[in-house]
């Protein structure tokens, strides 16, 4: 029936959207929002005789996706909406009929990304105004459905899945390199879920064991993990992939290849034992030896490196022996492991940044340091340039990979007068300075790299008047 007056709803409700073929979802109410928004993935814009639309999928059972939708509705709008969390995005705005209880009305949704949320949908105030007064003390005031009702009225639906789900297991939303490989993701047809390592968590249990997240809503669905993990998260974040891989999930990077490359001196002994040469590198832990260490890699000038640093931090060069002494008693002093490692004075502040993914360089640049500094890093200035290298340099780094077991990973190698030398090698190499530097796209690289371990093939879907054509990309 039509609202002619003021109805009392409760802080959830099940809603049903004719318009776009969803007979039920259960929506939070929430006055203090003022848009409605419901959970779209794998979103793809339409052009219907000359207007603007969108396809996209939702899953309109909570905390399942066995129930998958493809639904289509003209774009009203596009809008900046911020989050509960704070975070600003653009996002399309539909319009649709909706129906709740035995009333309707047309309201405006905008198409979010719901994972971290309870609820499939949002019911806000916009949708609310002049029409309803609320409840929050009670639920489903208009009526609510067992499981058995929700089959009825899906049961004429198949579960339709023309992507993956994977999870980008990162810090920051807003880094250049996990927001290229998100839209890499999309671009794909791919469900595309970031998930900040600080609000995953685990059940360890011997029948059903499980990854949640923030909410408390299940990751165990999740086709693959990409991690992108910060120095100081790795031993949860590890610990984390080993949950996920002992679910089934693929994961780009083991857990174990992760540690061992966070391990300078760890991934240092492999290169050693596996025949990849390495700058001469030093670790002792009694003062009494530090002499002798200094002499071990050539005398001074010589590298000290903090075992987990990472992005240049916790590297210093001591130009004489007076003050390496004192920078290595200085940081034995605090109780930090560190490497001495001989300094390559023909190499002239430039290195070169290898991309590996699955056993083959998809691209390399020549980093440049910055007047004044001897490490060549793009977060502390340095200059990226497009190099070639030789067929020597592309077997080192792809060596160095496999020996870490490392699918994707950023090789850093030094050319001396002996030959290119390995520095070291990321896990979770940056994608900005060598995607700007090549014109590559590396995100997608990774993400096609993931579909090959997967097998999966990609259904290309191109819309005629009439009909429709399904095409299978092939790898």
């Amino acid at each position: 029936m039509e609202l002619k007056e003021h109805i009392i709803i409760g802080g959830a409700e099940w809603c049903a959207f004719p318009n776009l073929n969803i007979p039920a979802i259960k929506a939070r109410v929430d006055s203090g929002a003022k848009t409605s928004s419901i959970h779209a993935s794998n979103i793809q814009k339409i052009n219907k005789k000359g207007e603007k639309w969108v396809s996209f999928e939702v899953h309109p059972i909570q905390d399942t996706r066995r129930i998958t939708l493809r639904c289509e509705a003209k774009v009203i709008a596009q809008r900046i909406v911020k989050s509960s969390s704070g975070i600003s995005e653009k996002r399309y705005v539909i319009q649709s009929l909706m129906k709740i209880g035995n009333y309707q009305w047309s309201i405006e949704l905008t198409l979010a990304n719901r994972d971290s949320m309870g609820f499939c949908m949002l019911l806000g105030r916009e949708a609310m105004e002049n029409r309803v007064f609320v409840d929050p003390a009670n639920s489903f005031l208009l009526g609510n459905y067992s499981e058995e009702k929700i089959d009825e009225l899906y049961q004429h639906i198949k579960d339709i899945r023309s992507g993956l789900r994977i999870g980008v297991l990162a810090s920051n939303p807003k880094l250049y390199s996990n927001q290229r490989i998100m839209e890499a993701g999309k671009e794909r047809g791919h469900e595309m879920i970031f998930l900040n390592v600080d609000q995953c968590y685990m059940k360890l249990d011997s029948t059903n064991p499980e990854v949640r997240y923030r909410g408390g809503s299940s990751l165990n669905n999740l086709d693959a993990i990409i991690p992108r993990i910060k120095p100081n998260l790795t031993f949860y974040s590890c610990a984390l992939i080993r949950q996920f891989d002992s679910l089934g999930i693929f994961c780009a990077n083991s857990w174990e290849s992760i540690s061992k490359s966070r391990d300078k001196l760890y991934s240092s002994q492999l290169f050693s034992q596996n025949g990849i040469q390495i700058p001469i590198t030093g670790f002792a832990k009694s003062p009494l030896d530090t002499s002798d260490l200094i002499n071990m890699v050539k005398g001074a000038p010589l590298v000290i490196k903090l075992l987990e640093g990472t992005q240049g931090k916790g590297v210093v060069l001591a130009e004489n022996t007076k003050a390496a002494e004192s920078v290595i008693n200085a940081f034995k002093s605090l109780h930090a492991n560190i490497l001495v490692q001989e300094f390559i004075k023909e190499a002239a502040g430039k290195d070169i940044r290898c991309f590996v993914i699955d056993g083959k360089v998809v691209a390399s640049i020549q980093r440049e340091a910055v007047k004044g500094e001897f490490r060549a890093n793009l977060h502390q200035g340095g200059k990226a340039s497009v190099i070639k290298i030789t067929a020597e340099e592309k077997k080192l780094a792809v060596k160095a990979a496999k020996v870490l077991g490392l699918h994707i990973a950023g090789v850093d190698i030094i050319r001396s007068n002996r030959g290119p030398l390995v520095l070291e090698v990321n896990s979770s190499p940056g994608l900005e300075g060598i995607e700007k530097a090549t014109g590559k796209d590396i995100a997608a690289l990774m993400i096609t790299s993931i579909e090959r371990q997967l097998g999966w093939q990609r259904e290309l879907i191109i819309r005629l008047p009439e009909n429709e054509i399904i095409l299978q990309e092939t790898h």
